[in-house]
Order: C-alpha cells, then sequence, then structure tokens
C-alpha cells in the first residue's frame, strides 16, 4: 500500500504527517479507532502510558521540574543519572481498576481494527503486566505468550526509605532486569487453519528471522542509548536495537500496516521506516506528535550495529 493509499483511508480528518512509507496522526487513538475501517490494521507494536496519570499534564509539568508527583526522580547511580520512573508501587485498588478498564476497552476497539490473525505487541512493566494483560485477554485478545526484553532498568533494588542505615542488608524489591512485552493475537476464524489466515489476511503467524530460525521470546537488549535520547526525547523510549525486532517479526509476510496507537515520539514507526514496512503512528499530545516529525527521519537512520542484533537484515 502506497503511502498515499494510507493518508486516504486512515487519516480521516485528523491532522497528520506522512513518511517515505508511513504517516503518524495527530488523535486521540480511542477516536480514531472507532472510525477507521474494521479487520485492516495487520500488527499492532506499542507501548501504552497504562491509561492512569504520569501523562497528564499537570503531571508531566512536575517531571519536568523535578517535583517528582507521580513520577519517581531518583538519584544519580554510579555518576550517571537515572531517568524518572512513574511510582506504580503507590497506586491505589481504584486506580488499578482504572487500568483493567482503560485497556479492556482500548482491546475491544484493536479487536475492531485488527485482521483476524493479527498479532499485538504490548510493553509492560513486572508491576502491571498482571492487570495489563489480563485485561487484554478478558477484552478478547488470544495470550500467546511474552517477549522477555533482558536490561537492567535499574528499577528497584532500594533499601528500604528512610531506614537505610537501620536494615543495610535488605532490598523493598528485586533490582529490575527485565521488561515483559506481552504478545496477543486476534482470534483466527473458526475451522481456519494458519496458513489459510496467511494466504487470506497476510496473519495469523510470525516471521521468521531472515537467516531461518523462529523469531524467540527473549531478547537481549540495551538501554536505550543517549544519540537515541537525544533524537527522541521521550521518558520511555525503547531503543531501535530491540523495536526493529519485534517490528519485523510482527508481520508474517512483511507486507500489511503496523499500528503504534500511543506513538509518543514515534520510535516504533521509525523502526518500520528502517525496515520498509508501512506503518501508522498515532499520538494524542501535541509535544510528542511534533516531536516525531524530526525524531522519526533521524531515529530510522540510526545504525544499529549488526552485533546488537539477534538477526541481521538482508
Amino acid at each position: 500500500m502506497s503511502t498515499q493509499q494510507i493518508e486516504q483511508s486512515y487519516a480521516l480528518n485528523y491532522e497528520f504527517h506522512s513518511f517515505t512509507k508511513s504517516i503518524v496522526i495527530h488523535a486521540d487513538c480511542f477516536g480514531w479507532m472507532s472510525k477507521v475501517s474494521s479487520d485492516s490494521i495487520h500488527a499492532i507494536v506499542t507501548d501504552p502510558p497504562y491509561g492512569v496519570k504520569e501523562y497528564e499534564p499537570e503531571q508531566l509539568e512536575k517531571r519536568l521540574n523535578g517535583n517528582g508527583g507521580v513520577w519517581r526522580i531518583p538519584p544519580s547511580f554510579d555518576g550517571h543519572l537515572r531517568s524518572p520512573l512513574p511510582r506504580f508501587t503507590a497506586l491505589t485498588v481504584k486506580e488499578r481498576e482504572r487500568i483493567h478498564e482503560y485497556f479492556y476497552e482500548w482491546s475491544k476497539l484493536a479487536l475492531r481494527v485488527l485482521r483476524p490473525g493479527a498479532h499485538v505487541f504490548v510493553a509492560s512493566n513486572v508491576l502491571l503486566s498482571q492487570i495489563v494483560f489480563s485485561a487484554i485477554a478478558d477484552a478478547g485478545l488470544e495470550f500467546r505468550g511474552q517477549v522477555v526484553r533482558l536490561v537492567r532498568t535499574l528499577r528497584g533494588g532500594d533499601r528500604p526509605k528512610n531506614a537505610e542505615d537501620e536494615f543495610p542488608g535488605v532490598c523493598s524489591m528485586p533490582r529490575g532486569c527485565y521488561e515483559p512485552w506481552g504478545i496477543f493475537r486476534k482470534p483466527i476464524p473458526e475451522g481456519m487453519t494458519v496458513s489459510e489466515c496467511l494466504r487470506s489476511f497476510q496473519t495469523g503467524g510470525l516471521r521468521r528471522k531472515p537467516n531461518g530460525n523462529p523469531f524467540e521470546d527473549v531478547i537481549e537488549s540495551e538501554r536505550t542509548p543517549q544519540k537515541e535520547r537525544d533524537i527522541g526525547n521521550h521518558p520511555s523510549l525503547k531503543p531501535q536495537s530491540f523495536l526493529r525486532q519485534v517490528v519485523y517479526a510482527s508481520l508474517p509476510l512483511g507486507e500489511g500496516i503496523v499500528l503504534d496507537p500511543f506513538m509518543g515520539s514515534g520510535s516504533t514507526i521509525a523502526a518500520a521506516e528502517a525496515l520498509g514496512y508501512c506503518a501508522i503512528g498515532i499520538e494524542k499530545y501535541q509535544e510528542y506528535y511534533a516531536m516525531s516529525l524530526q525524531a522519526i527521519p533521524a531515529l530510522s537512520s540510526v545504525n544499529v550495529p549488526t552485533t546488537q542484533l539477534s538477526f541481521k537484515l538482508a
């Protein structure tokens, strides 16, 4: 599908911008996904904001000013500044229920726009994944496993707050060394095999690596390089070395449209552009949408050494 065809079918009446094979749209994904044609998207790869309050303007301003709010502003670690992290451990029962409701409603819309057999990759964290993944499955998407991104997140591992000297041999929770990404699939029509789904909808499976080996559910990763953070200054920016592997696997035949409904500064769309895939990014916040217009072409041009990839592109 050409960029012009994507514009005509998916931009609707929203503000948008086109790249080589992709477009980004300034919209709330809930509204956009309720209006776009059903059964038309081949895959979703996204890192959502969890639908609580960390990206509300008031909280973003507190993070920017170093005042915290829902964002924990951690101290330096071995001389390196640590990125702010949302205080998911402080969520109330009501806020956790809100997360379940948010992802349940979002997943219903995902079911609407996805082709049968289409896969969904959703980033999460160890504190909320059980809520997020169960909500998505409750809405009707099949849980197909997880991708474990092995990366030292520097979350956790702290001594008890205000009692560090009293309990020097205790940490309040484990130091984070991985990030879970849920893998889901829109159900294949009853009686249809994967091969028949591939022929009919170009979906149903995951793309093998170029060397013929299967896509694997553990990926050794890195923290997002500073050069990429300088390009797309978003608090949850994922590295191109990781995203390109996930995006590559999401289209089993290497054709179709990848959607990121929570685009941020556009790292998923940049990965798709680097791979020659068609993609659509949706972003609610004007600041990040505007940032993506420059960040996507710059991130897509980042040279990722093959030593950082579990496969080498042809």
